[in-house]
């Protein structure tokens, strides 16, 4: 008779969203011998596509998320949408939701974001809640035009943030009826990015800073580290972000947004899952974050956020007028055989974000160069590096 103890089953991990995070989720997961499940929308959904598991059904649906936590050990997110209420219900039903319903309004809610930090005495843009011109108008008063609206729920890429150089540009805001509050305009020299990691037993860990660099709303570039940070800031920016995640309780990723100005770093925004700014991180850290991310929210030991190269630049692929994405990676991949393609098997729209390459190495400059030129052929047939500032 076999006496052989019986092992203890894989744990399970579910991701509500089937998007891109997810799908990248997946590879590390079955590395870890981790039973990897993914809530989406449609069958065809990126991760949906590859992910071991998939139920069909609807975050915003209660019965949905409930009928999904049941079979899992933990549950998390690859988007920050689920409504809070139901993150308390899942939680209040005796599930692991990490991280919960508590950190997680302070994505879902761009007042109330702003508001806690700005409590604990982290440097933020000065705001206020405005619901009439008289209060944009009263804002800019101290604050000075331009003046940035943002919609309190629901932005992302861009979306739901306005920038607004005077009454007339902010009455047409107003004039959709959205919930919003006004910020300063931060004149930053540029835009910086700190990944770190927690888990329930307190222990962090915190990635290189990044330097991001945006166009219309969607990042289009990182680069990691951040070229030329003062030592001392990077350490600051590495701080802040580990000391955010333990004041508000998050347990995963957290990824803060930075403004650099004048030597001095202001938040910009907060995301408490794996994010667009530590995709360099499959190939250029030790421990990518999809697989940090299933350490933290699984409480194992959390891996090294080293680098594994001087320097990685991730460059997004957007989207353009020619769909057929696979008939130019022969070209892309014979061109630099070294370059990291990662399409997320998503349908091509202009602008959408359809995919990534990361080029790892020690001259920077070439570096950029390299990944610059494999996005754009695989966006639409031209090695253009561009200038993305």
């Amino acid at each position: 008779m076999d006496e052989t103890p019986a092992s203890d089953p894989a744990p399970v991990v579910g991701m509500v969203g089937a998007g891109q995070l997810a799908r990248m989720t997946s590879g590390p997961a079955a590395g870890l011998g981790i039973c990897f499940r993914v809530l989406a929308a449609a069958a065809d959904d990126s991760a949906a596509q590859v992910a071991a598991e998939s139920v069909i059904g609807d975050y915003r649906s209660l019965p949905d998320l409930m009928a999904f936590a049941a079979g899992c050990d933990v549950v998390t997110f690859d988007h920050e949408h689920v409504p809070g209420p139901l993150v308390e219900a899942m939680e209040a039903a005796g599930h692991a939701v990490r991280p919960g319903s508590a950190p997680l309004r302070y994505t879902q809610d761009k007042q109330a974001m702003r508001q806690r930090l700005t409590e604990l005495g982290y440097a933020c843009p000065r705001h206020a809640p405005v619901s009439d011109l008289a209060g944009v108008t009263s804002f800019a008063a101290e604050a000075g035009w331009p003046v940035v609206l943002k919609a309190v729920t629901g932005g992302y890429d861009g979306r739901g943030v306005w920038v607004c150089g005077g009454p007339d540009e902010a009455a047409e805001v107003l004039s959709h009826g959205l919930t919003l509050i006004a910020e300063e305009y931060i004149r930053f020299d540029r835009e910086l990015a700190i990944l770190v990691a927690r888990a329930p037993s307190g222990q962090g860990a915190a990635y290189p800073v990044v330097q991001t660099v945006q166009q219309d709303g969607i990042c289009r570039e990182v680069v990691a580290p951040a070229p030329g940070l003062a030592p001392g800031l990077a350490a600051h920016a590495q701080g802040l972000g580990l000391a955010i995640a333990r004041d508000l309780g998050v347990i995963g990723l957290l990824a803060v947004e930075l403004f650099e100005t004048g030597g001095r770093l202001v938040i910009n925004e907060l995301a408490m899952r794996p994010h667009n700014s530590g995709h360099w991180t499959i190939e250029g850290a030790v421990t990518s974050q999809f697989e940090q991310h299933l350490r933290a929210v699984l409480n194992l030991p959390l891996g090294s956020p080293a680098l594994a190269s001087r320097y990685s630049v991730m460059v997004n692929i957007l989207g353009g007028e020619d769909p057929d994405l696979r008939s130019r990676l022969t070209h892309v991949m014979a061109a630099d055989p070294a370059v990291k393609v990662h399409l997320y098997g998503k349908p091509v729209r202009p602008g959408r974000k359809v995919g990534h390459v990361t080029a790892l190495g020690r001259d920077l400059d070439q570096v950029r160069g390299r990944a610059r030129r494999a996005a754009s052929y695989l966006a639409d047939g031209t090695e253009d590096e561009g200038d993305f500032r």
